[in-house]
């Protein structure tokens, strides 16, 4: 699990480097890195400290792969990005940056279904989408775009890089998913678990 978070975390940070835009809560994670003058991924724990928080007085509690979750991919995104590595490839040309935003896609699809397949509890923000819909009864699907809209909303009012990246990682990262479990042999659910425990 620790693996597959680490390869999602490298997925992350390629999406950075690309500067064409991140994910819904990573924009969320760079403003406020940005505002107060911390690293993406302590801000990263600290958005998910909080969700753990509220998810939990909402009646979803947190496994083990949760606070993982956390904490793993919050210090791997701070070591990296501390790194020289790619530091350049915000000024390389569009088919470049492009490049490396798909690679950072596939890469964090992969990381996402070895992660999601140990089945050891949801990820913070997937806490939120599974207490909203038990909640509000809203389907999973709804309950999921609410909750990537509360964090890309916040993030884009507090001046987050929102852009083509992101709309490329809200309609690829899923059905990349789904291939990397197929090819991987794993599987989303446990057998005896109602819910997907999600990235």
């Amino acid at each position: 699990m620790a693996v597959g978070l680490l390869i999602a975390s490298t997925g992350i940070w390629l999406s950075i480097r690309a500067n064409l835009g991140v994910a819904s809560w990573e924009v969320l994670h760079i403003a406020l890195a940005d505002r107060l003058g911390i690293g993406v991924g302590t801000a990263s724990i600290g958005v998910g400290v909080l969700l753990v928080t509220i998810v939990a007085l909402l009646g979803v509690r947190p496994g083990a792969g949760t606070l993982l979750n956390v904490l793993i991919i919050g210090v791997a995104l701070n070591v990296l990005l501390d790194l020289p590595a790619l530091a350049s490839l915000p000024s390389d040309g569009l088919p470049v940056r492009l490049g490396a935003l798909a690679a950072g896609i596939v890469v964090f699809a992969v990381g996402c279904a070895i992660y999601v397949g140990a089945h050891l509890g949801s990820g913070p923000r997937d806490g939120l989408m599974l207490a909203v819909h038990l909640r509000t009864g809203l389907a999973i699907g709804p309950a999921r775009i609410l909750s990537e809209g509360v964090g890309l909303a916040t993030g884009w009012l507090l001046g987050g890089p929102a852009g083509i990246g992101t709309v490329l990682f809200v309609l690829t990262a899923g059905p990349c998913v789904a291939v990397a479990f197929k090819a991987l042999g794993l599987r989303p659910l446990a057998p005896t678990s109602p819910h997907a425990a999600a990235c």
